[in-house]
């Protein structure tokens, strides 16, 4: 989305596709929406569209190196906005607990919500977001190249 509109727009589109979710099928919850548009409308984007800038600088609008570098910016940017979410469930407990010390809301530290949230977007589903980016980059730069050029700055 990014590549394609720019980072301001694209937080824009992904923060209304987030409340739509929240509120149409309860996904992602209410209470979390400035959370997830934090992480996911904002992290995401613009680390995602500045790493596709700064490996692309100079390139062809149809050149390979528009995919590898759309491939990789989509996994730093996932995964670096996997990150942020992981710190604020690990920080939870210590922000939010009962006087006796139990967590009210998410009851894992640092020590395991780094790890676990990091380990499967790494593993998977960054992987999965590499693959579904770099083929929407290639399917555009043969079909209609001018896509590509709406997100530049």
């Amino acid at each position: 989305m990014a590549i394609l509109l720019g980072p301001w727009a694209a937080c824009i589109a992904i923060t209304v596709a987030l409340v739509i979710q929240a509120l149409l099928f309860g996904d992602g919850g209410i209470t979390a929406i400035g959370a997830n548009c934090f992480n996911m409308a904002f992290i995401l984007p613009f680390v995602s569209f500045y790493v596709y800038k700064a490996i692309s600088a100079g390139s062809l609008i149809t050149s390979g190196r528009r995919v590898v570098a759309a491939g990789i910016a989509a996994y730093l940017g996932l995964n670096v906005a996997a990150l942020f979410t992981a710190v604020e469930f690990g920080l939870q407990p210590v922000l939010h607990h009962t006087p006796s010390g139990q967590a009210l809301y998410c009851p894992y530290g640092l020590k395991v919500a780094i790890p676990v949230m990091l380990g499967e977007h790494m593993l998977i589903f960054g992987w999965v977001e590499v693959l579904v980016t770099a083929l929407v980059v290639k399917y555009l730069q043969k079909q209609d190249p001018s896509f590509l050029k709406a997100g530049e700055l």
